[in-house]
């Protein structure tokens, strides 16, 4: 396996052009680009990471088309996820806007959502889980997720932490675009970097969404 060096811009171009160009006949053209300035890196790079977080999973670049109203083919970013429990882990994505760093509590039954609820109205728990978020928003990342608009049932609109109960997902990450350094070594640091000042609130939610069915 070749040792990781970077994301050559001219996958962030193809992704670009796949994005005007969502076809078999572009892919087929340009399938070597990506493989050599997407796919590779992308693998060499989660294979440098893993002895820290764990072994990753490399998304397929073809979208599942058999219910979706847009029959587009192909993924317009490579992710890949490292799973740290059911439905939460370490996040990183390459795409034309640049390379997005990021993690949390992507997605979960309702069991796994009702036990997270009920961690964050702990008067101990969620206090906890509102200090990691506030030191992440401090480090320069946001707090992102799937909210309700209405106040989820059992709990009052004047609960102190009523905006974490909304959530039915919890991330936080940032948006890095394309540094000048993206096509070197130095992006592995940068992406180590933001994962371990994710690792609180990483383990947090691994250890509340394991006491609930995945499914």
């Amino acid at each position: 396996m070749r040792r990781f060096g970077g994301f050559p811009l001219s996958g962030l171009d193809f992704y670009e052009d796949l994005e005007s160009d969502n076809s078999k006949a572009f892919w087929t053209a340009h399938k070597s680009v990506y493989e050599e300035a997407v796919r590779a890196p992308m693998v060499a790079l989660t294979a440098e990471l893993e002895p820290d977080f764990g072994t990753a999973k490399i998304f397929r670049p073809y979208r599942d088309v058999r219910f979706a109203k847009d029959k587009s083919p192909y993924k317009t970013a490579q992710g890949a996820v490292v799973a740290a429990a059911p439905g939460v882990g370490w996040y990183v994505q390459i795409g034309a806007a640049g390379l997005y760093v990021g993690g949390g509590f992507y997605q979960g039954s309702s069991a796994q959502i009702a036990l997270l609820r009920a961690t964050i109205d702990d008067d101990v728990r969620g206090p906890e889980l509102a200090a990691i978020l506030g030191k992440l928003i401090e480090a320069g990342l946001t707090i992102g997720g799937e909210k309700l608009k209405t106040t989820p049932r059992g709990y009052g609109a004047d609960h102190p932490r009523i905006d974490l109960l909304r959530h039915k997902s919890l991330t936080s990450g940032r948006e890095f675009g394309a540094p000048d350094w993206l096509d070197t070594s130095r992006t592995a640091d940068e992406v180590r970097a933001v994962w371990e000042t994710m690792r609180p609130l990483i383990e947090w939610l691994a250890a509340v969404v394991r006491g609930a069915p995945s499914s």
